[in-house]
């Protein structure tokens, strides 16, 4: 490096982002995430003294690493700028060790945003590794590695090869289990209602039973409800109380990386994974037309609702620029974060409020600009006066009938001028008219009506819902929730369906185990628990080894107790109408590390499988067959002819009806830079596109074979 200052951050997309501020005299390289780990092939830890962990290089990490130490032979300082929390501090210390530096020194770096001011400021005031993060991360890792390593092979020997269990993810499957079983036992009750168009003069309005001879009327029968609509409809009404009042809506806090997840399911209709890996570009950095490349939000791993006051100092001068002086409340708007919450890092927010979704439009794909202005309108309006509604409650009576109306309508828009939450399927937003009546104002009724209605079960859980309750019980932390529901899903113990998630037979035979067995692991409050711990140890409070001590003594003796008890259990395979074509058997489905799959029954006497397919509304463009959408050996999604290998057409992007409108080839479906659908000509010699409206997705639309 001839002198100059080396950088180590972990993703290419950050070092190329920061190498553009530090500028001339800074080489800024990328480690790709860990660079050492626990192995594979082994347990890796040594229990008899200690709990001392092994760790090698990550395969293929080696020419990384060597670059990194060439690079780092020749530097005159080095910097470690990884990731602002617990893998991040890990992941330091790790090239640290590696590098020979010492971790006492001033090495460290870090930044909540990936701006030039900020990245330049934290090269300025470096400082040692925070070796209590390091052991909180450790800790983790320990105790994962062990419930990992020792409870898996006993899922193989007791229910089939290729399962897995978690610490986190076990207790989330449970919790889907436990919510499917709760679906299952409900015993819907009968409930009535009645409501009626009320008339006041020229003034209408709809109100709704309450109540017979002071008492609050439940309706549980159809014969009770008629009764009370008897009465309801011969009773002399009339206003009996007018009572005008005024509420408040306060803007909900900045995000966090639950809220995030949540929100962008809710309105985006976006998986954690996917909301994650949108975030974390964001994050990185965007090359802005005519700006360069920058952050565009704060790091994307928190459980705060804290935000600097540069930050509210900005939003403070835009928002009466641009809403007028009512919008800006006279205090800045503090929050407070939920008990429990680390609270290490800022709310999720914009880097620069002067960098507005519309400004960023044609730099961003839809997908960055659609949770970039998520993020946007949320922080904004975290900072703008309440909204206020007129309110209204009449009590309308007579005759021992009681009836009552009640309405809200929007006065100042305050904050939802800019920003509203999304709502929850089983949730409504109600706004009404408010009428004009006065207290003994004579009503007639019309329209009155009744209604049978049955009280619900639990809904099952959505990826936002699961995420929302595992938050709320403590269980895993912000850099967990997306990774922990995309394992569960991968294994084939859950499985989403329209956004619902259910348990599979073997999510629900693995989590009966492991509540028989190992109560404690699937235990939401012990799990919620030793996430405290590991914030002790964060604190400084705790020693990791002593945390993972305290949980392996009685883990140990109840693995020995399960080995020797449990029964092998027979696992049945979902039969499938496809034939083998090798031995005439009905073909059954299979989980792989792709997902599900036909093989053969007779294994290992036949080994014949087959990929799941797809059968698309599309003909094959060559023959005229019927098109399938399949995956290959790698997982990855391709389409092809039925009659292969009559038929030799294949296509990596999934062809679509339309014909070329200037040479008549068919054409494929594929994203634009933007984000946008585009319908593309096949022909080399064309390539005419056209942009359409966001089509279903395929595996929906099509039929699976």
């Amino acid at each position: 490096m001839n002198g100059g200052k080396l950088v180590i951050v972990e993703s290419p997309a950050k070092a190329r982002t920061i190498a553009k501020f530090l500028g001339k005299g800074y080489k800024v390289e990328a480690s790709n995430g860990h660079v050492r780990d626990l192995p594979k092939s082994q347990l890796g830890i040594d229990i008899e003294h200690e709990f001392e962990p092994k760790y090698i290089t990550i395969r293929g990490r080696g020419d990384v690493l060597e670059r990194i130490r060439k690079e780092a032979r020749g530097a005159s300082r080095i910097y470690l700028a990884t990731d602002p929390d617990r893998e991040g501090e890990a992941i330091s210390w790790h090239l640290a060790q590696i590098l020979h530096i010492d971790p006492t020194q001033a090495c460290r770096v870090e930044f909540n945003e990936i701006t030039g001011k900020t990245v330049k400021n934290a090269i300025k005031n470096p400082r040692p590794i925070d070796m209590e993060l390091v052991n909180a991360q450790q800790a983790r890792r320990m105790l994962d590695r062990l419930v990992g390593y020792k409870l898996s092979p006993l899922l193989w020997a007791k229910i089939r090869k290729g399962l897995s269990a978690g610490r986190v993810q076990s207790v989330a499957t449970r919790m889907i289990v436990d919510r499917e079983r709760e679906i299952e036992a409900f015993v819907p009750e009968e409930y009535w209602d009645i409501s009626a168009t009320a008339h006041a003069g020229k003034t209408k309005f709809a109100v709704r039973f309450v109540g017979l001879d002071g008492q609050k009327a439940d309706l549980t029968s159809q014969a009770q409800t008629e009764a009370a609509m008897a009465r309801v409809q011969a009773a002399a009404l009339a206003v009996q109380a007018v009572k005008p009042g005024e509420r408040k809506k306060s803007p909900s806090a900045p995000f966090t990386t639950s809220n995030l997840q949540q929100e962008a399911s809710r309105k985006l209709g976006y998986t954690t994974g996917k909301t994650m890996q949108i975030a974390q570009q964001l994050y990185e950095g965007v090359d802005v037309a005519g700006e360069g490349t920058h952050g565009l939000v704060t790091y994307i791993r928190t459980d705060s609702v804290r935000v600097s006051e540069e930050a509210q100092t900005q939003a403070r001068a835009i928002i009466p620029a641009r809403y007028g002086p009512d919008y800006l409340p006279a205090q800045p708007n503090v929050y407070k974060g939920r008990k429990g919450a680390q609270d290490a890092h800022e709310a999720i927010r914009p880097t620069d409020l002067e960098s507005t979704p519309d400004s960023l439009k044609a730099s961003l794909t839809k997908e960055q600009y659609n949770l970039y202005k998520l993020v946007y309108n949320r922080f904004l309006a975290s900072q703008m006066t309440p909204a206020v509604y007129d309110t209204l409650a009449l009590d309308i009576a007579g005759d021992g009938v009681a009836l009552r109306f009640y309405g809200e309508r929007k006065r100042f828009a305050g904050f939802t001028a800019l920003y509203e939450e999304g709502l929850d399927e089983e949730e409504e937003r109600v706004e009404s008219q408010l009428p004009q009546v006065a207290a003994g104002d004579s009503v007639t009724l019309a329209d009155a009506r009744s209604a049978q209605h049955f009280t619900q079960p639990p809904a099952r859980y959505t990826e936002a819902s699961l995420v929302r309750a595992m938050e709320e019980k403590g269980i895993g932390r912000p850099s967990t929730y997306a990774p922990t529901i995309s394992t569960i899903l991968a294994r084939g113990y859950v499985v989403r369906e329209k956004k619902r998630l259910f348990p599979t037979e073997l999510g629900s035979m693995i989590t009966d185990m492991m509540c028989q067995y190992f109560e404690d692991i699937v235990d939401i409050a012990f799990t919620a628990d030793m996430e405290e711990q590991l914030d002790e140890v964060e604190e400084g409070d705790l020693s990791w080894r002593e945390v993972v001590s305290r949980f392996y003594g009685p883990f140990e003796k109840t693995l020995q107790v399960a080995e020797a008890s449990i029964e092998k259990v027979e696992v049945k395979d979902e039969v499938s109408d496809v034939v083998c074509d090798k031995c005439g058997a009905m073909m059954v489905y299979k989980m792989g590390r792709y997902g599900r799959f036909l093989a053969c029954p007779r294994f290992p006497d036949c080994r014949n499988t087959k990929p799941l397919v797809v059968e698309l509304p599309v003909p094959c463009p060559k023959c005229g067959a019927k098109l399938l959408a399949k995956n290959s050996r790698r997982g990855r999604r391709f389409y092809g002819c039925e009659r292969y290998p009559d038929c030799d057409f294949v296509s990596w992007e999934m062809p679509v009806a339309d014909k070329c409108p200037l040479c008549g080839s068919y054409m494929t479906q594929r994203r634009g830079r933007k984000g946008e659908t585009l319908h593309v000509c096949a022909n080399e010699a064309c390539k005419h596109r056209v942009e359409v409206e966001d089509p279903a997705e395929t595996e929906d639309a099509g039929t699976e074979a």
